[in-house]
């Protein structure tokens, strides 16, 4: 490998919001594929202004390899309204560089791979780019970038406004693509699948990693654990987000050059990220047995056909990712669970205690006029969490709102901070469902952690729409494919499924689908019979208390004599059967509580 870029003691700041980076020194590779972590506002597309050399730094110095092809996808784009994709994509309208004639370009197998998957036949190569939307002019500048050789390409944000199957297509190009890559992203499996190194932005300098989010992410732990600094509340989260990561499909445990035996002292003890089926009873107490019912659900958007016929139940406790290219419906089904819309024909039933938050992608309207803890306090001072109670203050910083932040002016806020914000509003109004529409667009990685250890523990229904595959196998249980044909298909096989399904160019068939509706309720109870089911429902909640302090007795005994094989080995025995008669116990109650009429 040799060396093209080197920062060499940079330094860069901005007026009055000081110093973002200091004394940083770097080097890149020309093989180098580099993901760049950090919080909102770190200074992470600064790093990437200084690598390009469109800005000098304050001090220290930035050196280029001679010659060195440098293509670059900003966050801002600038693009001549009145030209074409086929002008920006293939001529010289933005990057000043022809394809060359369009029987050149178009006999090149990979010049059309990258228009293919990138969606350009659909948008059309005689579309003006003008009217397109924001995300639409970003996939042309993408498109037009991947067409050409460059010995370095720097991506800030490439993700965003691309679905599953888009950001599938990327990562796999991206790998196969010969020089070097540095790209800033919040999609975490995206850096897993490209990044071989990871560069994290914070407290003014870029410290320097080998592997993807994975890799980095036991790497500050390890680093964390050994200066000893970090508080309780961050180090537990990154502990549970580790345990998940090593127990997730095969595809995340890839293993770093560096030691993780540090990290294994922290995850073994760490139970799963979710107890679903507490959850599962907590949500049925807190919804009853119903939340979403279609019956032969007709959806339009315009003239466009969504939905046709549908039938689907959401139930308590179910957590639901909807995946579907851009255009494909997702958020028009969104908006009409969120009861912003009706359905154009059919029945929509919902739960009379169901009370939806709905996360759109537009920001929503926030007041400018006042501080960032008085706009959570308008909504609620206190907030209760699955079973804890939290102050308005306390749910600000767990999205990154600390001490100092908590008075900034909202009209002060960055795109990340005031999407933060509305995020916050909407959980301090406690609902019992969310529907999330991308919910991680201009959320750094930081606190999506901090998003899915809170809805760990959050006993609801989430409805979640988005292109982050993290995000879906992360906080997701079952998933639902929108292909386009006014099918709603239950995929068994998630993110996998779908992407098969896709590259396809159909969904499964219609012999292939599961029944996505739940135990049927039983209706027409006596009185008596719904007195002598609820004394079996206390007498059962009343069972798994006792299994549930019985089993916390065990894990007492199994730390106090965690040296005695013998002893450990009979008490984990022990702990198995207990757990395995929870279960059952479990399942009892939730059995009988879905017999049981509302209310």
């Amino acid at each position: 490998m040799a060396n093209i870029v080197n920062l060499d003691r940079v330094s860069k700041g901005y007026g009055a919001a000081g110093p973002l980076l200091t004394d940083v020194s770097l080097g890149l590779d020309d093989a180098d594929r580099v993901g760049v972590v950090g919080l909102n506002g770190a200074g992470k597309s600064t790093l990437l202004r200084l690598l390009t050399r469109t800005e000098e730094p304050d001090d220290g110095r930035v050196t280029h390899r001679r010659d060195l092809r440098v293509s670059w996808l900003p966050q801002s784009l600038q693009l001549a309204p009145e030209a074409t994709v086929r002008d920006v994509v293939l001529g010289t309208a933005w990057l000043g560089e022809s394809m060359g004639a369009e029987h050149e370009w178009a006999g090149d197998a990979g010049v059309r791979a990258i228009l293919d998957g990138l969606g350009m036949p659909h948008l059309g190569l005689d579309a003006p780019v003008g009217p397109m939307s924001g995300g639409e002019r970003r996939r042309v500048a993408l498109a037009a970038l991947l067409v050409r050789d460059a010995d370095l390409l720097i991506l800030d944000e490439p993700t965003n406004h691309l679905d599953v199957g888009g950001v599938d297509w990327l990562a796999k190009h991206l790998v196969t693509r010969k020089g070097a890559l540095v790209v800033v992203t919040h999609d975490r499996w995206f850096l897993d699948a490209v990044c071989t190194a990871t560069w994290e932005v914070a407290d003014q300098t870029v410290r320097a990693y080998e592997g993807g989010f994975a890799a980095w992410t036991l790497a500050r732990v390890e680093r964390q654990r050994v200066a000893a600094a970090t508080e309780a509340r961050r180090q537990n989260l990154l502990r549970k987000e580790i345990a998940w990561l090593r127990r997730g499909p095969p595809a995340r445990t890839s293993k770093p050059k560096f030691r993780i035996d540090a990290a294994n002292a922290l995850i073994d003890d760490v139970p799963p990220p979710r107890d679903t089926m507490s959850l599962q009873r907590l949500a049925t107490a807190r919804l009853g047995k119903q939340v979403y019912d279609l019956d032969q659900v007709t959806l339009h958007a315009g003239p466009k056909e969504i939905l046709h016929d549908v039938t689907w139940q959401v139930g308590p406790g179910d957590r639901v990712a909807i995946l579907g290219r851009n255009g494909a419906g997702k958020t028009t089904l969104l908006r009409m669970l969120a009861g912003i819309t009706r359905p154009d024909g059919g029945r929509l039933a919902t739960g009379q205690t169901v009370r939806p938050a709905f996360l759109s992608q537009e920001l929503a309207e926030l007041p400018g006029h006042l501080r960032v803890l008085e706009a959570v306090e308008e909504v609620a001072r206190r907030v209760q969490l699955g079973d804890r109670e939290i102050s308005a203050a306390q749910l600000a910083e767990i999205f990154g709102f600390d001490d100092r932040r908590l008075w900034t002016p909202v009209s002060d806020l960055s795109g990340g901070e005031r999407r933060r914000l509305q995020l916050l509003r909407l959980l301090a109004g406690e609902p019992n469902v969310l529907l999330f529409d991308e919910p991680t667009n201009d959320l750094d990685t930081d606190t999506l952690a901090a998003l899915e250890d809170l809805l760990d523990s959050w006993p609801g229904t989430i409805v979640v729409a988005s292109h982050d595959r993290y995000l879906i196998e992360r906080v997701t249980d079952v998933a639902y494919g929108m292909f386009g044909d006014g099918r709603l298909v239950h995929l068994p096989g998630g993110v996998d499924e779908y992407l098969a399904c896709a590259a396809a160019g159909r969904g499964p068939a219609p012999a292939d689908l599961t029944p996505a509706a739940g135990a049927p309720a039983r209706e027409g109870m006596s009185a008596a019979e719904v007195r002598n089911a609820k004394k079996e429902l206390g007498k059962l909640e009343r069972q798994i208390a006792k299994l549930e302090q019985k089993e916390a007795d065990l894990l007492d005994q199994l730390a106090t004599h965690a040296t005695d094989y013998a002893r450990v080995a009979e008490l984990d025995a022990q702990l198995k059967e207990l757990r395995a008669e929870r279960e059952r116990t479990e399942e009892a109650w939730l059995a009988l509580a879905e017999e049981l009429p509302a209310g």
